[in-house]
């Protein structure tokens, strides 16, 4: 594994100022909604529906195609900039509230002098536990224009190390809150002295933020971190570069990150799910010092996260070639990569985190080392920053007068193997009115989002299923009826609609157990007479073509189609006397894939409806 890992930490991704959203711990509560994600705009505004296309950050794509992308990597929490930044330097935020936290907002930014909340933070930080354990660690940073993006000002022993109060750590003022910038990083590569774990903090300039930066001379930044890391090709052989965003900055994420069950008055239990793993400290139920503006009432007891997904580049010699990374990640992965390549415990990670989110081992392939001269081949930007930074007045982007849907580029890029195993199983409770979900799950802990969308008020609910674990969920049907979307990891998606009085179909795709290369359907159902069912593809439909088949009672049919066509994924719609199934996602095998082959294009809203299958010859 890398000797040095250094944490590039940009700030959050911004336009400009007055077509920044907001991105407080209200307004990213407000606009997540507990996974509705509907009233984005309303909690936001509406230039937090915008994107970058390839031509407006071209740095950035050519980094992603030259190394390793994670696209699940996530903010750790539903608020702004420094709550995220905690947990990226400790691993938590003080959730029960026994060291000064805990932490949602930006009011220990600073030292207490300098503005910030006059009671710090008391509690471990990871640098100070790498430091206690002789592992070398450093803070590159402008002191005078750190944006201040240094978490560690809120905490007490660096407020005493910056002071130079009686008692005080001197190693702590040297590495975390003293001037080192990117000459000095250039200097100690050349010099054999890079640490073994350093973090960057942008100045202004270079942080991305609307009003002093811009996304390119946020990329001309990462160019100059770039150049320092590569001088001496001996030290950036034994060197990984971790890229990330604190938070999104309000911008829109269709995809509802994971997080812990929401609690729900109308749910049995008080909570909209459940959960295999522990979640008692994840969840905001004290109050917050410093925080009394954002700290609204009516948000206590609401999980702290995941936040929605941020970009995070994997740039070293073992993540070269263009690969994304699709498992669950957020800004405690970095701090388990940590733990695992130095084996200092970061014990503020809760026991949820840890078994959602990965460590980041996944992103890198250490058995293939290619440490090959390569900044030269990345656009240079250094023109497009200077005219950014001449500009003196921003200009709000109008909105288009015709509204189009965000459009996915077209390509496949090579995608790591994952972790992930989770079957769900349809069964019918009719003397109740209600039907079961049962969720299993034979690989790593995953989060399944369920939406009823015969009522999509409701608080959709959200299953945490750990490793080896099963768990029900009920749902009350509408005169018979059901209609339940199930979202999981990678794609991963289940569609139930039907009537309680149909026949009970159990369908179900996995890795076929005699051949790892195929994928294997399984149909059976436990009424008293044959049913006809219709196979309908959806995206692959050369791959996994249209059929219709008559399954008699007690019997399982299977088909079997090689998953190599596909890259192993799939999307079908199983039919049958007014009910459907939609499966779909990507079969596991332990071996590296492709990202979903039929993703691209402008997005589409879908009507699906029933398709009603009369006799069948």
């Amino acid at each position: 594994m890398a000797d040095a890992v250094c944490a590039g930490y940009g700030s959050a991704i911004r336009l400009h100022a007055r077509a920044r959203p907001p991105h407080s711990w209200v307004d990213a509560q407000r606009a997540w909604d507990h996974g509705r994600l509907g009233h984005w705009a309303a909690a936001k505004h509406n230039h937090a529906l915008g994107y970058y296309r390839r031509a407006d950050i071209p740095f950035q794509y050519a980094l992603a195609d030259a190394f390793t992308i994670c696209d699940a990597y996530h903010a750790a929490i539903q608020t702004g900039t420094n709550s995220n930044r905690v947990f990226l330097w400790t691993g938590g935020n003080d959730p029960q509230a026994r060291a000064g936290g805990p932490v949602i907002g930006n009011s220990h930014d600073n030292f207490a002098e300098l503005g910030g909340f006059a009671e710090p933070y008391h509690w471990g930080t990871y640098v100070q536990a790498l430091q206690h354990a002789g592992v070398s660690w450093q803070i590159y940073q402008d002191m005078a224009d750190n944006f201040t993006d240094n978490p560690l000002a809120g905490f007490a022993a660096f407020r005493q190390a910056y002071s130079a109060a009686p008692g005080h750590d001197p190693q702590l003022r040297a590495r975390g809150v003293s001037t080192r910038g990117l000459a000095l990083l250039r200097e100690d590569v050349l010099g054999g002295r890079l640490p073994a774990v350093s973090y960057i903090i942008a100045d202004a300039a270079g942080s991305e933020h609307p009003d002093p930066s811009s996304p390119a001379q946020g990329a001309a930044y990462t160019a100059r971190v770039l150049d320092a890391l590569t001088a001496d090709p001996a030290v950036w052989s034994r060197t990984a570069l971790l890229v990330m965003f604190d938070e999104n900055d309000g911008f829109f994420d269709h995809m509802p990150p994971p997080a812990p069950p929401s609690p729900d008055a109308r749910a049995t239990g008080g909570f909209a799910g459940a959960s295999t793993v522990a979640t008692d400290d994840d969840y905001h139920r004290h109050p917050a010092p410093g925080e009394q503006k954002v700290d609204l009432p009516e948000l206590r007891g609401r999980p702290y996260g995941l936040g929605p997904r941020v970009p995070m580049y994997v740039v070293s010699p073992w993540s070269r070639g263009g690969w994304v990374d699709s498992q669950v990640y957020d800004h405690t992965s970095v701090l388990r990569l940590l733990e695992r390549r130095f084996g200092v415990p970061a014990p503020e990670i809760t026991p949820w985190r840890r078994a959602v989110c990965g460590d980041l081992t996944n992103a890198f392939d250490f058995r293939q080392t290619d440490a090959r001269p390569f900044a030269a081949a990345l656009p240079d930007v250094g023109a497009t920053a200077a005219r950014a930074a001449a500009l003196r007045e921003h200009a709000l982007p109008p909105l288009p007068a015709t509204l189009q849907p965000p459009e996915q580029p077209f390509g496949v890029r090579r995608s790591r193997g994952l972790p992930y195993r989770p079957s769900v199983e349809l069964t019918y409770l009719p003397e109740r009115g209600e039907v079961n979900l049962r969720m299993a799950n034979a690989g790593a802990a995953a989060v399944l989002h369920v939406y009823d969308r015969f009522d999509l008020a409701a608080i959709p609910r959200r299953y945490t299923v750990g490793n080896d674990a099963t768990v029900d969920g009920t749902w009350t049907t509408y005169d018979g009826r059901y209609d339940l979307w199930l979202l999981g990891p990678n794609g991963f998606h289940r569609h139930y609609r039907g009537d309680v009085g149909a026949p009970l179909l159990v369908a179900e795709i996995a890795r076929d157990p005699n051949d790892c290369t195929c994928m294997l359907l399984s149909l059976r159902h436990g009424g008293s007479t044959a049913v006809q069912l219709e196979l309908q593809p959806g995206a692959y439909a050369a791959a996994q073509p249209r059929e219709r088949l008559r399954l008699a009672p007690g019997i399982t049919e299977q088909r079997r189609w090689k998953a190599a066509a596909t890259g192993g994924w799939y999307d079908l719609w199983v039919h049958h006397d007014g009910a459907a199934q939609r499966l779909a996602g990507r079969i596991e095998t332990g071996a590296d894939s492709v990202s979903d082959p039929a993703m691209g294009g402008p997005a589409r809203l879908q009507q699906e409806l029933p398709i009603l299958i009369g006799a069948l010859d």
